[in-house]
Protein backbone atom coordinates (compact mmCIF):
# COMPACT_ATOMS: atom_id res chain seq x y z
CA UNK A 1 0.00 0.00 0.00
CA UNK A 2 1.47 3.06 -1.23
CA UNK A 3 0.35 6.49 0.85
CA UNK A 4 1.28 9.97 -0.27
CA UNK A 5 2.44 12.97 1.50
CA UNK A 6 4.64 11.73 3.60
CA UNK A 7 8.01 13.27 4.78
CA UNK A 8 10.64 13.32 7.07
CA UNK A 9 11.23 16.83 9.43
CA UNK A 10 14.39 17.44 9.70
CA UNK A 11 13.59 21.81 10.20
CA UNK A 12 10.97 23.64 11.17
CA UNK A 13 10.81 27.30 9.61
CA UNK A 14 11.05 30.12 11.88
CA UNK A 15 9.00 33.26 10.97
CA UNK A 16 9.77 35.87 12.82
CA UNK A 17 7.96 38.43 13.92
CA UNK A 18 7.68 40.43 10.47
CA UNK A 19 9.13 40.12 6.82
CA UNK A 20 9.66 43.70 6.32
CA UNK A 21 13.67 44.24 5.98
CA UNK A 22 13.19 47.93 7.25
CA UNK A 23 12.03 46.60 10.75
CA UNK A 24 14.60 43.70 11.04
CA UNK A 25 17.25 46.06 12.84
CA UNK A 26 14.70 47.81 14.83
CA UNK A 27 13.52 44.48 16.44
CA UNK A 28 17.19 42.96 16.47
CA UNK A 29 18.46 46.10 18.10
CA UNK A 30 15.27 46.01 21.15
CA UNK A 31 15.52 42.30 21.89
CA UNK A 32 19.60 42.68 21.95
CA UNK A 33 18.99 45.73 24.19
CA UNK A 34 16.09 43.74 26.40
CA UNK A 35 18.51 40.71 26.85
CA UNK A 36 21.43 42.71 27.51
CA UNK A 37 19.39 44.27 30.63
CA UNK A 38 18.21 41.22 31.54
CA UNK A 39 21.88 39.23 31.90
CA UNK A 40 23.22 42.58 33.55
CA UNK A 41 20.47 42.88 36.31
CA UNK A 42 20.58 39.34 37.21
CA UNK A 43 24.70 39.63 37.09
CA UNK A 44 24.24 42.73 39.59
CA UNK A 45 21.60 41.14 41.72
CA UNK A 46 24.35 37.83 41.85
CA UNK A 47 27.36 40.18 42.47
CA UNK A 48 25.57 42.20 45.21
CA UNK A 49 24.56 39.05 47.19
CA UNK A 50 28.06 37.39 47.09
CA UNK A 51 29.88 40.62 47.62
CA UNK A 52 27.88 41.71 51.04
CA UNK A 53 28.24 39.25 53.65
CA UNK A 54 24.79 40.70 55.20
CA UNK A 55 23.20 39.44 51.94
CA UNK A 56 24.16 35.81 53.31
CA UNK A 57 20.88 34.56 54.13
CA UNK A 58 18.36 32.06 52.84
CA UNK A 59 16.32 34.48 51.08
CA UNK A 60 18.86 35.97 49.10
CA UNK A 61 20.56 32.73 48.70
CA UNK A 62 17.07 31.73 46.88
CA UNK A 63 16.92 35.01 45.06
CA UNK A 64 20.87 34.56 43.50
CA UNK A 65 19.45 30.96 42.23
CA UNK A 66 16.39 32.53 40.50
CA UNK A 67 18.43 35.51 39.38
CA UNK A 68 20.63 32.73 37.91
CA UNK A 69 17.89 30.59 36.55
CA UNK A 70 16.74 33.68 35.09
CA UNK A 71 20.19 34.10 33.11
CA UNK A 72 19.84 30.57 31.86
CA UNK A 73 16.41 30.59 30.83
CA UNK A 74 16.94 33.80 28.50
CA UNK A 75 19.97 32.48 27.10
CA UNK A 76 18.57 29.48 26.19
CA UNK A 77 16.18 31.21 24.07
CA UNK A 78 17.29 34.88 22.72
CA UNK A 79 20.72 34.08 21.48
CA UNK A 80 18.84 31.92 18.24
CA UNK A 81 16.17 34.36 17.63
CA UNK A 82 18.69 37.02 17.17
CA UNK A 83 20.87 34.83 15.33
CA UNK A 84 17.06 34.48 13.33
CA UNK A 85 15.96 37.97 13.16
CA UNK A 86 19.45 38.93 11.28
CA UNK A 87 20.15 35.41 9.03
CA UNK A 88 18.55 34.71 5.89
CA UNK A 89 18.39 31.11 6.96
CA UNK A 90 15.89 31.55 9.67
CA UNK A 91 15.21 27.59 10.50
CA UNK A 92 16.14 25.56 13.77
CA UNK A 93 16.98 21.72 12.99
CA UNK A 94 14.57 18.98 15.01
CA UNK A 95 17.00 18.20 17.20
CA UNK A 96 18.13 22.06 17.94
CA UNK A 97 14.25 22.84 18.52
CA UNK A 98 13.81 19.69 20.84
CA UNK A 99 16.74 20.69 22.60
CA UNK A 100 15.45 24.36 23.12
CA UNK A 101 12.43 23.89 24.36
CA UNK A 102 13.28 21.28 26.54
CA UNK A 103 15.63 23.55 28.51
CA UNK A 104 13.02 26.29 28.31
CA UNK A 105 10.73 23.54 30.28
CA UNK A 106 13.32 23.11 32.32
CA UNK A 107 14.26 26.15 33.26
CA UNK A 108 10.46 27.36 33.80
CA UNK A 109 9.58 24.39 36.38
CA UNK A 110 13.06 25.13 38.00
CA UNK A 111 11.79 29.15 38.49
CA UNK A 112 8.39 27.62 39.67
CA UNK A 113 10.19 25.21 42.34
CA UNK A 114 12.11 28.39 43.61
CA UNK A 115 9.42 30.45 43.86
CA UNK A 116 7.49 27.70 45.78
CA UNK A 117 10.71 27.17 48.18
CA UNK A 118 11.03 30.85 49.00
CA UNK A 119 7.47 31.15 49.76
CA UNK A 120 8.19 27.99 52.42
CA UNK A 121 11.07 30.35 53.47
CA UNK A 122 8.90 33.32 53.96
CA UNK A 123 6.29 30.82 55.89
CA UNK A 124 9.16 29.72 57.98
CA UNK A 125 10.16 33.61 58.97
CA UNK A 126 6.61 34.27 59.85
CA UNK A 127 5.91 31.01 61.79
CA UNK A 128 8.83 30.36 63.41
CA UNK A 129 10.53 33.84 63.58
CA UNK A 130 12.57 31.97 66.96
CA UNK A 131 13.60 28.57 65.44
CA UNK A 132 14.24 30.51 61.41
CA UNK A 133 18.22 30.27 61.74
CA UNK A 134 18.12 26.66 63.09
CA UNK A 135 15.33 25.53 60.66
CA UNK A 136 16.94 27.17 57.43
CA UNK A 137 20.20 25.92 57.84
CA UNK A 138 22.26 26.28 54.91
CA UNK A 139 22.40 22.63 53.95
CA UNK A 140 18.76 22.65 54.14
CA UNK A 141 18.87 25.47 51.30
CA UNK A 142 21.31 23.60 49.12
CA UNK A 143 19.20 20.83 49.20
CA UNK A 144 16.06 22.57 48.32
CA UNK A 145 17.75 24.36 45.53
CA UNK A 146 19.01 20.57 44.70
CA UNK A 147 15.32 19.32 45.11
CA UNK A 148 13.98 22.09 42.92
CA UNK A 149 16.45 21.31 39.69
CA UNK A 150 15.87 17.83 40.25
CA UNK A 151 11.84 18.12 40.49
CA UNK A 152 11.93 20.01 37.31
CA UNK A 153 14.54 18.11 35.49
CA UNK A 154 12.31 14.59 35.38
CA UNK A 155 8.76 15.13 35.25
CA UNK A 156 6.64 13.56 38.27
CA UNK A 157 4.92 10.23 37.61
CA UNK A 158 1.42 12.03 38.56
CA UNK A 159 -0.75 12.13 35.27
CA UNK A 160 -1.68 15.62 36.89
CA UNK A 161 1.45 17.22 36.88
CA UNK A 162 0.86 18.12 40.79
CA UNK A 163 4.20 17.75 42.38
CA UNK A 164 3.86 17.32 46.05
CA UNK A 165 7.18 17.77 48.46
CA UNK A 166 6.92 16.52 51.95
CA UNK A 167 9.26 18.32 54.41
CA UNK A 168 9.49 16.95 57.65
CA UNK A 169 11.62 18.04 60.48
CA UNK A 170 12.15 15.74 64.01
CA UNK A 171 9.12 17.53 66.54
CA UNK A 172 6.82 19.44 63.33
CA UNK A 173 4.24 18.54 61.90
CA UNK A 174 4.95 17.44 58.31
CA UNK A 175 5.00 20.36 55.95
CA UNK A 176 3.25 20.01 52.33
CA UNK A 177 4.62 22.62 49.77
Amino acid sequence: MKTGNQKTVSKFLLLGLTEDPGQQPLIFSLFLSMYLVTLQGNLLIILAIRSDSNLHTPMYFFLCSLSFNDICLSSSIIPKMLVNILAKDQSITYAGCLFQVSFVLIFMAMESCLLAVMAYDHYVAICHPLRYTAIMNPSLCVLLVLVSLSISRWPPPHSDGAVVVLLHRPGDPPLLL
